[in-house]
């Protein structure tokens, strides 16, 4: 088939030219449409449940909301895990669904679920499901700056949530717009008890009073004159004036009594639960823009800033935004480099290409194919979903050596064809006889004299070249298809990682696949067609007049002789390889991943419980004043608490403090980013401030996937939240002198302070009084109650009634609170209950259904596997848990052991069918051995070069092994293939063999088949250079992964060129004086 393919491609010119102009418009097409971002999005499939219920404490949210939301949602089809936080006044509950679950089928069924627990949740609680984005939504967030003074906070946090926040919602792509810091505006009845007392009013009759004073009403229709008018009752509440005038009743001498007679009424703020700070110069109101899952992330922030730009000239005057973080220079300094990268892979392909045949017109056809190839990968990557980030992008980096691979193997056969006289050839096809398959892949047909109906000695005419030529394509077209087998089976590994890693890496996988797939295709329709055109004409140097092979040869052919004439002493140096690097092994760290550099910093201190929010916003400004005093620093955008979204569930002590960094062309000369990382921690040591120093995609995915802010956590999962914090505490103080250990903090769960309430049930019966009376009194008179809202316009805000801050700042005031009895009377509380302080939960965390406390590890060693193992001994030496108590290590140090544990599998299995495959292909186990001892070399090449660059193992450097043990198979088949194609000649000519005509045919097929190998090898190497000396953003990610391939690609070819046929020579000598030596039985 793939032979008719070619003849009917090489007779139909305009049909293949016009097919690859439709293919080449359509790659550009979708190539522009294809979503953009900086890295893929490895978050869970997972949707966010969230619940408020203000002024309520974490333990009782926790007992009639978090728990009973997760112990149904967990029985949900295809849920992985199901995990909850309860903090003061609010919920969280994250369901995280199995792979491959669609996410909108996901939420459907989370409502679902929901449905039938709403009849069980408290009076006015309203579970509502998350925005449908993911960990990596947070793709631009900003300020909003009054430059006059003219506004304050309050103001612009109600412009921020009435008007700009729905005027950036209606940006396609953005999910929700949240906003963090400022004052919500609200209206505050500040009551005094002494006034009610004297009136004989208690909190609940000024409460009834301002809910029925606060309505409109319709009255339907009414006819005058001929008109119709609709009849409306206005009774809308919309000023300080008209709440004061509120009544409550008359005295007994028939005045009325209003509010203001007994409570001062202004505007404050509501209760608030995040703070924003920018510079370092005082409190902001910030906006968060949280994209929809799946879009396209810079085209997303593209129409927000236009949004922005169009919206300008209705922002109030003075007012300015300024951006606080902005992904799309993440995004386009990562695209920036890989296309850079791939341009300059192309550029030293195409030189290398041209310097080994020597020949610009052949060099043109992989070079022309090269770009054709990778445009048409974008077609398969729109259509599966696949955006374009640093993975994806990095596949095709990755390919470009191999991309040519096809084309050269067609060019240098054809080229060989057309440039030596010997090689004429008459229209009939190879007999079965003659070798094929990788071994012509290279550009070796045999000698016409071998070939049916070839004429020795008579060079091609001008006329004859293209019949020759699409002969040549013909020979290697099967062994094209082989060595796409063995690229695509060997990242089989890739394709089968699961969770994060698999997320991560696939895209990469996918596009070098694509590109593999695509480029083979075009070497057997378009490849054929552009050599017929290109490579002609009388000056046609063969391969003996190339310079560049003449040198090689001359290189090369002493020491193989000298090899073969030592063969033992030679196998046994090689084999000595091995066990050198084997200690490697050992002191090479272990990580999941290379830090992605992403232009910001963030850091996370954690605050001692209880903190008040007033002292955390100084501390937050007095911090954020020293991080912008730093030359390398843009700009400091630091919040305490939670912004007002669910996919913010940071808790009142925590800071998040973004640092934008500056170009690193603008920083002092000899800065690197862990050593401006290290002056920062070293000046940011506040008392009572553990230090947390990452960067905020990364922290985004981690504390949605396993709600750890650090790389390594520890979860410690019990049933008493007091022992899990004493387990906690036990664990930092073991942990804090490891070496490498930065700052260690276990969350004090146990730890909050609360103001213990007491109800006597005797003391209220005698007085006629419910705990319920005595509760809302509570709840209204000290914790202040919204109790309905006022629209003004767009605006709405709550009106809240408690008592004045002066009766209820102190023990004593609270203990003076009134209670009105049925009879009238005023019971202080004191009397009615019993108050007391009290230490309790702060926070609860829940891990399926049991009660959690979680433990951040800062390192600054980048070997975390290594420092996990040191970390796991201490706590196993110092630490004893209770029964019932487990530990769980997780962060990203958990993906990393899952990553590792199914390598261990996959890899093997793989080794297995790569195995089988050359098995096939050889008719001999140990030929197919032979090939398979390229890649142990290649491995230990792949070692020493990482060793000596300093890159720890992860997932991305196993993925360059992986990557490294195709073409090293490919290599070595390239070898053993040339040295059959050598014997079998020798065998055909007939006679008396000799274990001197085996050594010949060892060299012939070794020597004279130079030029393929060389050129496979140094395209693939060559290809890599331009990313390790690559120094743009998404280079830190790249360089590991094609570090092994570089380093593999050395060994293995000296290993190939020399240990291969030496071993070839030894077993073919062996079945000489066995008499079983034959013609090979090679199938391509």
């Amino acid at each position: 088939m793939i032979e008719r393919t070619i003849d009917w491609c090489a007779g139909n010119r305009f049909l293949v030219f016009t097919g690859v102009i439709v293919l080449v418009f359509w790659g550009v097409w979708t190539m522009t449409q294809t979503p953009l971002d900086a890295v893929p999005d490895i978050s869970d499939v997972q949707v966010i449940v969230s619940t408020e219920w203000m002024g309520r404490s974490p333990d009782l949210i926790e007992d009639q909301i978090t728990y009973p939301i997760v112990t149904s949602l967990i029985s949900t089809p295809r849920v992985k895990s199901v995990r909850g936080f309860t903090d003061f006044g609010i919920s969280y509950v994250y369901v995280i669904f199995q792979d491959g679950t669609d996410i909108y089928w996901a939420r459907s069924r989370v409502v679902e679920y929901l449905g039938g627990i709403r009849g069980r949740m408290p009076e006015g609680v309203n579970p509502v499901i998350g925005p449908d984005a993911t960990g990596v939504g947070w793709v631009f967030e900003y300020a909003l700056v009054d430059e006059t003074g003219a506004h304050n906070l309050a103001d612009l946090r109600g412009f921020q949530d009435w008007y700009l926040r729905y005027w950036l919602a209606s940006v396609p792509g953005v999910a929700e717009v949240a906003a963090i810091g400022g004052f919500v505006k609200q209206y505050q009845v500040n009551l005094d008890p002494n006034k009610l007392s004297a009136y004989n009013l208690g909190v609940k009759d000024v409460v009834q009073a301002i809910r029925t004073s606060n309505n409109d009403v319709e009255g339907r229709l009414l006819e005058f004159a001929g008109r119709e008018y609709m009849v409306r009752g206005r009774g809308y509440l919309k000023s300080i004036a008209d709440i004061e005038g509120v009544s409550l009743g008359a005295d007994p001498r028939g005045t009325p009594i209003r509010v203001r007679d007994v409570a001062q009424v202004r505007l404050g703020p509501d209760i608030r639960r995040g703070v924003a700070e920018l510079d370092g110069r005082g409190e902001v109101v910030g906006g968060i823009v949280v994209m929809r899952f799946g879009e396209n992330a810079l085209k997303v922030i593209d129409g927000v800033k236009a949004k922005l730009q169009e919206v300008q000239h209705s922002m109030p005057p003075g007012v300015k935004i300024v951006p606080t973080y902005d992904r799309s220079w993440l995004i386009g300094e990562s695209i920036s480099t890989l296309r850079r990268t791939l341009i300059e892979e192309s550029i030293v392909v195409s030189i290398v290409i041209i310097i080994f045949l020597f020949h610009f017109r052949s060099a043109l056809v992989p070079i022309l194919t090269l770009p054709i190839a990778v445009v048409a990968s974008f077609i398969p990557m729109y259509y599966l979903g696949v955006s374009s980030n640093i993975m994806s992008l990095g596949g095709l980096a990755l390919a470009i050596g191999v991309l040519v691979d096809a084309s050269i193997v067609m060019v240098e056969n054809a080229y060989r064809h057309v440039s030596e006289p010997e090689h004429t050839v008459s229209a009939q096809p190879r007999g079965p006889e003659s070798p094929s398959g990788r071994g012509a892949e290279r550009g070796e047909g045999v000698p016409a004299s071998d070939e049916p109906g070839g004429v020795q000695g008579a060079p091609p005419s001008i006329e004859d070249q293209p019949r020759l030529i699409i002969h040549a394509a013909k020979q290697v077209g099967r062994a094209i298809f082989f060595s796409l087998a063995i690229i695509v089976v060997s990242f089989v590994p890739v394709f089968l990682l699961e969770a994060q890693e698999g997320r991560m890496f696939r895209p990469l996988a996918f596009t070098k696949t694509f590109a593999m797939v695509f480029a083979s295709a075009l070497s057997i329709t378009l490849v054929p067609v552009l050599m017929t055109i290109f490579i002609r004409g009388k000056r046609l140097k063969p391969e003996s007049e190339n310079p560049i092979s003449r040198f090689f040869t001359w290189l090369y052919a002493p020491v193989l002789r000298l090899a073969l004439s030592w063969k033992w002493t030679a196998l046994l140096l090689n084999f000595a390889v091995v066990p050198l690097t084997i200690p490697l092994l050992f002191v090479i760290g272990s990580e999941f991943m290379p830090p992605l550099y992403e232009g910001s910093q963030l850091y996370m201190p954690t605050s001692p419980p209880g903190l008040s929010i007033t002292e955390a916003t100084r501390m937050l400004q007095v911090q954020d004043k020293v991080l912008r005093t730093y030359p390398e620093v843009e700009r400091v955008f630091g919040t305490v608490g939670r912004g007002s979204t669910p996919t913010d569930n940071t808790p009142m002590g925590m800071v998040n403090t973004t640092v934008m960094l500056k170009p690193r062309e603008e920083w002092r000369a000899g800065m690197t980013l862990e050593k401006l990382q290290a002056d920062m921690d070293a000046e940011m040591q506040f008392p009572g401030f553990p230090n947390v120093w990452t960067q905020p995609i990364r922290n985004r995915l981690d504390m949605l996937l396993t709600g750890i802010k650090t790389t390594v956590g520890i979860k410690v999962l019990g049933s008493d939240l007091n022992e899990i914090q004493r387990l906690g505490q036990e664990i930092e103080r073991a942990l804090k002198d490891i070496p490498g250990t930065r700052s260690v903090y276990a969350e004090r769960v146990a730890q909050g302070y609360f103001t213990d309430i007491r109800i006597d049930r005797e003391a209220i019966a005698r007085h006629g009084l419910s705990v319920g009376d005595v509760e809302d009194v509570i709840e209204s008179a000290i914790g202040g109650q919204n109790i309905t809202l006022t629209i003004e316009g767009r605006e709405r805000y709550p009106v809240n009634v408690r008592y004045e801050q002066g009766f209820r700042e102190s023990l004593p005031d609270l203990q003076r609170v009134l209670v009105k009895t049925p009879m009238g009377a005023q019971i202080p509380l004191s009397q009615l209950a019993e108050i007391t302080l009290t230490p309790g939960p702060a926070m609860i965390r829940d891990e399926n259904a049991q009660l959690a406390g979680y433990i951040y590890l800062d390192t600054v060693t980048r070997d975390v596997g290594g420092y996990v193992d040191q970390a796991k001994r201490a706590v196993a030496q110092q630490v004893k848990l209770p029964p019932g108590y487990t530990l769980i290590w997780t962060g990203q140090y958990e993906f990393q052991v899952r990553a590792r544990e199914r390598l261990k599998i996959l890899i093997p299995i793989v080794f297995f069918i790569i195995f089988i495959l050359l098995y096939v292909t050889f008719h001999s186990a140990s030929e197919a051995s032979i090939v398979m001892l390229s890649v142990v070399y290649a491995m230990t090449g792949g070692v020493i070069l990482q060793w000596l660059l300093g890159y720890n193992f992860s997932v991305a450097v196993w993925v360059g092994y992986i990557a490294l043990y195709g073409v090293a198979v490919q290599t070595g088949v390239v070898m053993v293939v040339y040295l059959h194609e050598a014997l079998d000649k020798r065998l055909h000519r007939g006679g008396q063999m000799t274990e001197a005509d085996v050594r010949e045919a060892t060299i012939a097929g070794s020597v004279l088949r130079l030029r393929p190998k060389l050129m496979t090898v140094s395209v693939v190497m060559a290809a890599l250079v331009p990313i390790m000396w690559s120094t743009g953003v998404g280079s830190d990610v790249m360089k590991p992964i094609a570090a092994p391939i570089i380093g593999g690609m050395i060994t293995s070819t000296i290993h190939v060129l020399i240990i291969t046929p030496v071993i070839f020579y030894i077993m073919k000598a062996r079945a000489l004086r066995k008499g079983t030596l034959k013609v090979s039985r090679m199938t391509l």
